[in-house]
């Protein structure tokens, strides 16, 4: 993840906080569960993590979780992306959602019967088995797993654009460049039949595509595109701490 990334000349939504709006201020009902849908799909580890660094139990955390997202359907107030980052406001919301909890817990209704994440297929439990004990913050866990989802959707979208290339047995060589891990570039450059040229040109294209779609997943999370190098910078900072 590179934290000087220089902004290229593109249209700039704030496509998740429109996902927000679009929950929040009604309108057609199958345009807002899409929108919420797509929202949990994307954010719903980050958020099952801090509830459970609070200390509340898998299947509260669970509950919680679901419940939180349902209460952005039913809140009256519109997100307003002036108050801050999309990951900011969620995780302010969210706390905000916690503190006020006991007043649900005596109630059936935490959730309504609605489902927006089915947690049996996405593995919450084992994904927060893996996190470091020693990172008792649970708010510095929070910025740190946001940020790796970023990282796993730009690299996602990476892997498709080149199966739909073809080329989906060149990704799973070259992905190792992204970070270092992979084999030794000789390796690589006889494995894929390519010169050391040849390759060096390869990985620095993936890089650049890799960068750019970074930037495009941020971008979709802020008010502005100045902000993108800002929260980019903060990102990189949680992931190197």
């Amino acid at each position: 993840m590179n934290d000087s990334i220089a902004p290229g000349a593109r249209e700039f939504h704030t496509t998740r906080w429109s996902l927000v709006l679009d929950a929040q201020n009604g309108g057609d009902a199958t345009r807002v569960r899409r929108a919420m849908s797509t929202l949990c799909q994307d954010y719903w580890y980050p958020l099952y993590a801090f509830v459970r660094r609070r200390g509340h139990s898998p299947h509260d955390a669970q509950d919680l979780t679901q419940a939180f997202f349902l209460s952005l359907l039913e809140t009256p107030a519109a997100a307003d992306p002036a108050r801050g980052k999309f990951r900011s406001y969620l995780l302010g919301a969210l706390k905000n959602f916690l503190a006020n909890d006991w007043h649900r817990r005596q109630t059936q209704k935490r959730g309504g019967g609605q489902k927006l994440v089915e947690w049996d297929a996405l593995d919450a439990e084992a994904r927060y088995a893996l996190e470091p004990a020693e990172q008792a913050d649970a708010d510095t866990l929070y910025d740190r797993r946001w940020a790796m989802e970023l990282l796993a959707r730009a690299v996602e979208k990476l892997r498709v654009e080149f199966a739909a290339k073809g080329e989906a047995e060149t990704f799973e060589v070259l992905k190792g460049t992204l970070s270092g891990a992979g084999l030794p570039r000789d390796q690589i450059a006889e494995q894929l039949g390519m010169s050391e040229g040849a390759l060096k040109v390869a990985v620095h294209r993936l890089r650049q595509s890799y960068r750019e779609m970074l930037r495009a997943e941020i971008a979709e999370t802020v008010d502005s595109p100045e902000e993108v190098d800002a929260e980019m910078r903060h990102l990189v900072a949680v992931l190197r701490s």
